[in-house]
């Protein structure tokens, strides 16, 4: 039996109108839980003793620049521990003429040992067992908190069900299109992980802007059933044990936290990669639907764009495009403003069509790399 032309034809508009589905389904299920998201109005903040835990390895300057932003949060009961992990730099100078000015700055050094290589895990593990707190709080030497405000807004979260808060970890405006892409890529990926929490399916945070019990990680062996990965500090422990019931998500404008982004395509693509390593532990549904948006959004311009370079349906066709066009148009200008990311429309349109070739590539370049590395 052969396939007609005119039958082919309407197969593949019928493709084209399901994947265009597929795509509006994440967008009202997942991406407007997001922009829409409000904060809950407590007339009392619960104050709670809080640990803020940075691990860091050859970040003298990062900790110089921002350390202080941490250490000066406008919160009653709260500690810095910065785990100084082996570093061979001017860091623990730093951390030294640090604490003498601020008393509430915990340091623990781990010696560099040529024979002894451990990853982020292993420091945050340190810091972890030396906070004195249940609440602990953790971001990166290279960030800095949106405001003195980020303890309050991520630690009132916490009650007797909440063992997660996950929050934004953006980054930092700057020239070239390597920001551009960084910045874009870092608002779809917090549309997605948000989202899905928020929708309670949580499979991830990021390590720039997280909290968790310390009691929660004992009980669950912390990071033992990871320890042997290159990265997966951050989201892997969410994946294995954030529940509908037990995380929450804070995304006030106070609780945010920025980093500057990579200078070049060269180093975006070692740390895309290095995160995209961990994708194949979490649990099926998780891959699945993180499979399915970026496979559907590539089906739907291939398509989309064939149809109407043949002149099939290029009515319907085109009145699709549009109508996902102005969907997707909305969110970006929400999400952008929601995220406090400027400048990132234009740009954000074209990296729509771009990030599923971007991911496909930076996947492909992670398999190749075995190295140990730290972050």
């Amino acid at each position: 039996m052969f396939i007609t032309t005119e039958l082919l034809f309407k197969t593949l508009l019928y493709v084209f109108g399901s994947v265009t589905f597929i795509q509006i389904l994440y967008f009202l299920f997942f991406y407007f839980r997001v922009i829409f998201w409000k904060s809950k109005k407590t007339e009392t903040v619960n104050i709670q003793p809080v640990s803020i835990i940075i691990a860091a390895r050859n970040e003298a300057e990062n900790l110089k620049k921002n350390l202080p932003y941490f250490l000066e949060q406008d919160y009653p009961d709260f500690r810095v521990i910065v785990v100084n992990d082996a570093s061979t730099d001017d860091s623990e100078t730093i951390l030294a003429e640090l604490k003498l000015k601020y008393k509430n700055l915990y340091v623990t050094n781990i010696p560099f040992d040529e024979k002894f290589r451990h990853g982020k895990k292993t420091a945050l593990t340190i810091g972890i067992k030396a906070a004195e707190t249940d609440i602990l709080l953790f971001s990166d030497a290279d960030c800095k908190p949106a405001g003195k405000n980020w303890v309050k807004s991520i630690s009132q979260n916490f009650d007797e069900k909440k063992q997660f808060v996950i929050g934004f970890g953006g980054y930092e405006k700057s020239k070239g299109l390597i920001n551009k892409f960084v910045r874009n890529d870092t608002v779809f990926i917090a549309l997605t992980y948000l989202g899905f929490a928020l929708a309670k399916m949580p499979y991830m945070g990021v390590g720039r802007n997280m909290a968790y019990r310390k009691s929660y990680f004992l009980e669950k062996k912390g990071f033992a059933r990871q320890m042997n990965l290159l990265s997966g500090s951050d989201d892997l422990f969410i994946n294995q044990n954030a529940t509908r019931r037990n995380l929450s998500v804070e995304l006030s404008n106070e609780s945010f936290t920025f980093s500057e982004t990579k200078k070049t395509f060269k180093q975006w693509k070692n740390q895309k990669s290095r995160h995209l390593t961990t994708g194949k532990y979490y649990k099926f549904k998780h891959k699945f639907l993180l499979f399915l948006e970026p496979f559907s959004r590539l089906i739907y311009y291939a398509l989309g764009i064939f149809l109407m370079s043949v002149n099939q349906y290029l009515v319907i066709v085109s009145s699709i495009f549009v109508f996902r066009f102005l969907f997707f148009c909305f969110i970006l200008y929400k999400s952008n403003k929601k995220f406090e990311q400027k400048g990132l429309f234009i740009s954000g349109i074209f990296f729509d069509i771009l990030q599923p070739f971007f991911n496909l590539y930076f996947s492909l370049f992670a398999r190749k790399k075995n190295e140990l590395i730290w972050k």
